[in-house]
């Protein structure tokens, strides 16, 4: 029989890590992290990673695994995470994927082979926000580090081209000009994904919250501190949380400003990440607006059907 492995995918702050805990807990699971940001050192406000009684809490996997100059495709992703799963399960633990990033979260249930490459609309408007800000020369500059050969080859104004040679490279950790599609139906896994919604009104009030909190908790403090490290061009600092503040600390905008920025930014990423679990993932919808434990309680019935 195929290993089982739950996974939590939903919206940014619906509560994907405090149900992840309470899973781990009730059926003496591990966690892995499917968010794309928490594997970077330092990012750990702005990334909403587990805190450390957290972790202590549950062992948790692909947080704090790379400095942020190191790119982390969705390959490097799938391959790291699934020796996590194999160990997890070799200790007779359960695996529970946690995260908001869609891609990763399905490569893994699904055994994505990338001989071509999916696009990553999350990462491509990332670089093209990047691209505005500081000009098509610092773009191409990332694809110089990456490849100097492939650089020579496109023109730093054909900025379709070099954003799609970084596109590849952060799904596969390659340079190439395949474009990938992979619909494997079949899961090495007997997978089960939860997928968290919430009222509108109610999510949105939680994610501006959030941001307060995130500021209270030293923000600014943190990305200031990236930006000592000298990781101001590295594609790690493109993620929301991080790119808003940037302005605020070099003196080109108001706090307020910047704060307002970045809650549009997570409702607005809120919103796309909805669209893509609706389109792109075999899930079974929770809404956790109301009746929380009630739903918690239909999670673990669902769960432990698939053990018996």
């Amino acid at each position: 029989m195929k290993p089982l492995i739950i996974a939590i995918v939903g919206p940014t702050a619906v509560g994907k890590t405090e149900l992840g805990l309470e899973l781990a807990d009730f059926f003496n699971g591990e966690i892995i992290s499917g968010d794309s940001m928490q594997v970077y050192r330092g990012m750990d406000i702005g990334t909403a990673k587990a805190s450390n009684a957290e972790q202590n809490r549950v062992p948790h996997h692909l947080i704090d695994i790379r400095t942020p100059e190191t790119p982390f495709s969705v390959a490097d992703f799938k391959q790291e995470a699934t020796v996590a799963i194999n160990a997890i399960h070799q200790k007779n633990k359960l695996p529970i994927i946690v995260g908001g990033t869609g891609l990763y979260v399905n490569s893994v249930l699904y055994d994505y082979q990338f001989k071509d490459v999916p696009e990553d609309p999350e990462f491509r408007a990332s670089l093209e926000t990047f691209a505005k800000a500081k000009g098509n020369h610092a773009l191409h500059e990332q694809l110089q580090n990456i490849s100097p050969e492939k650089a020579q080859a496109i023109h730093p104004n054909n900025i379709r081209r070099v954003i799609r040679q970084l596109e590849i490279h952060h799904v596969t950790g390659k340079v190439g000009e395949s474009g990938m599609e992979n619909d494997a139906v079949e899961s090495p896994y007997r997978p089960i994904v939860f997928g968290l919604t919430m009222d509108r009104e109610q999510l949105y009030e939680r994610i501006n919250q959030r941001v307060d909190d995130m500021l209270q908790k030293g923000l600014v403090d943190e990305v200031q501190y990236l930006l000592d490290q000298g990781y101001e061009n590295t594609s790690a600092m493109n993620a929301i949380g991080y790119k808003e503040l940037i302005p605020y600390i070099k003196g080109d905008t108001s706090l307020a400003s910047a704060t307002e920025q970045l809650k549009l930014n997570s409702r607005r990423f809120a919103k796309r990440q909805f669209t893509w679990f609706r389109n792109k993932m075999d899930l079974t919808w929770f809404d956790l607006s109301e009746n929380r434990e009630q739903k918690i309680h239909n999670m673990i019935k669902i769960i432990q059907e698939y053990q018996h």
